[in-house]
């Protein structure tokens, strides 16, 4: 990206209520913020196509309606007009028509994913009032990136219709909730920042300074491991130093050595910290070699022996918004349509996050976050304005309860437990409890499937790997349940 175009654009999302949001929002805007704004709401039609003239009564900022083609310009901002679905490709808004009689019901969620591709690092997303999910798939996009996030809560603005900013809030993935007039700041904060810590965390200008940034790599592992029980050291160096780099820009600390001192007396920081680094974990398919690995080495034994009047059970702790759940649904469908004698198939996705769980019942993700997703598998989707929705012969398959892993008790009489990613959000003492957990809910024979981070040696014992050349990490078959060795 070149220096002229390095500057942030914010996504703002905004539905019942938006108006008196947008009034806060803007009197908290500095006069030259550097970065262009972009507003997407799903008001009425009507509304819609007067909100132009209403947010250009709260700015000193230009205002313009978004023209497809339009180069999107730093503090500038830019309103979504009526019945169009907007995206952004190469810093130029995209606008695509509606369909007749389908109102597009995730505007927030598509625009911010093409955002987050577009601008990466520098893709900032909004909630603000409104009464649904939209925005909460899309600000894990945007996370996924490494941008920045923030949502609305209660202030002299609003919310009046809190759910959209609750459920962005929930999902974990929001940097700053906080009221509209503080979010001006914030964004010119960050906009400053882009340039200040550009590449601070990864450039040494020599062996010395090597030296420390190693050492200091190492301080921050070492906090990590303490506090968390999860050792980063495996971890591609410079992943994990631009996760740190993004949380410094987001806290507005310019050395490495001051963000250490900061962790050091501030947990939460920490947690902020490690939830960065973990993103990526709900993907379509995510490790498509792992997956394929499922596919043909586990999934067709899950239906030997079995006929019409049997059930396969399978179980997804910590489903979050779904990915993984359906993901495991098409691979499970794709086998039942092989046969004749089709048994029953039952998913149980679970999670302690409501709002994450609305989100996967929906079942409509923007088309962003299929890109896992292989041409022949699309046709489990069906397009839905510019967002996909899962068929219904899988999401027949999925049943989602809210459900807490380590406090309630387990599903039981489960064929394959999938925990993808889950195990590295706790502690040792945790593992502990809850690998034994899966065992008990297994039947003879069931399998675990986990994450490619992730590892059950310490309990082989319980569990041993499906194939050798297969990390056991990935694909593990339950032991007989004298705990004994086949």
């Amino acid at each position: 990206m070149s220096d002229v175009l390095r500057f942030p654009v914010a996504g703002i999302g905004a539905s019942a209520g938006g108006i008196e949001a947008l009034d806060g929002f803007f009197r908290g805007m500095p006069a030259n913020p550097g970065v262009a704004l972009v507003i997407v709401t799903h008001l009425g039609p009507e509304r819609e196509s007067l909100l132009h003239e209403v947010i250009a009564r709260y700015t000193e900022l230009p205002v313009h309606v978004a023209a497809d083609g339009m180069q999107v310009e730093v503090n500038n901002v830019y309103v979504l007009p009526s019945d169009v679905i907007l995206g952004i490709e190469n810093g130029r808004l995209r606008l695509r028509a509606q369909i007749a009689g389908r109102r597009e019901r995730k505007p927030i969620d598509i625009f911010f994913s093409e955002l987050a591709n577009d601008r990466g690092e520098l893709a900032v997303g909004i909630v603000l009032s409104g009464g649904d999910s939209d925005g909460t798939l899309g600000v894990k996009a945007i996370k996924e990136h490494g941008g920045l996030t923030m949502a609305q809560i209660a202030d002299g603005f609003g919310p009046q219709h809190p759910s959209m900013p609750e459920s962005a809030i929930g999902s974990g993935l929001v940097d700053f909730a906080i009221p509209v007039e503080q979010m001006g700041a914030k964004l010119a904060e960050f906009a400053r920042s882009t340039y200040v810590l550009d590449d601070i965390a990864l450039i040494a200008r020599n062996a010395v300074e090597q030296q420390q940034l190693d050492e200091a790599r190492k301080k921050l592992y070492d906090i990590l491991r303490s506090q968390l029980g999860h050792d980063f050291g495996g971890y591609k160096t410079k992943t994990f130093m631009r996760r740190v780099q993004r949380r410094m820009q987001v806290i507005q600390i310019e050395t490495v050595e001051a963000y250490i001192e900061r962790l050091e007396r501030d947990p939460q920081e920490v947690g902020a910290l490690f939830r960065d680094l973990l993103i990526n974990v709900t993907n379509f398919f995510r490790d498509t070699e792992a997956f394929e690995n499922l596919a043909t080495l586990v999934i067709p034994k899950l239906f030997e022996e079995r006929g019409a009047d049997d059930v396969v059970r399978v179980w997804v702790p910590g489903c979050a918004t779904g990915e993984e759940v359906y993901s495991l649904g098409i691979l499970l469908r794709e086998q039942m349509d092989r046969l004749t004698a089709v048994p029953r198939v039952q998913i149980f996705a679970s999670d302690i996050d409501e709002h994450a769980l609305a989100v996967a019942r929906a079942a409509k993700y923007p088309g962003q976050l299929l890109d896992g997703v292989s041409p022949a598998r699309r046709d489990r989707f069906i397009p839905d304005g510019g967002s996909y929705v899962v068929a219904k012969e899988v999401r027949d398959l999925c049943i989602f309860s809210p459900h807490s892993v380590i406090r309630d008790p387990p599903f039981s009489r489960i064929d394959l437990v999938s925990c993808r990613n889950l195990l590295i959000y706790f502690g040792q003492d945790v593992q502990a409890q809850v690998i034994p957990t899966f065992h008990y809910a297994l039947r003879a024979d069931g399998y675990l499937f986990l994450g490619t981070s992730e590892s059950v040696s310490q309990f082989d014992d319980l569990f041993a790997p499906v194939e050798k050349n297969i990390a056991s990490s990935v694909v593990a078959r339950l032991q007989r349940r004298t705990y004994g060795f086949r």
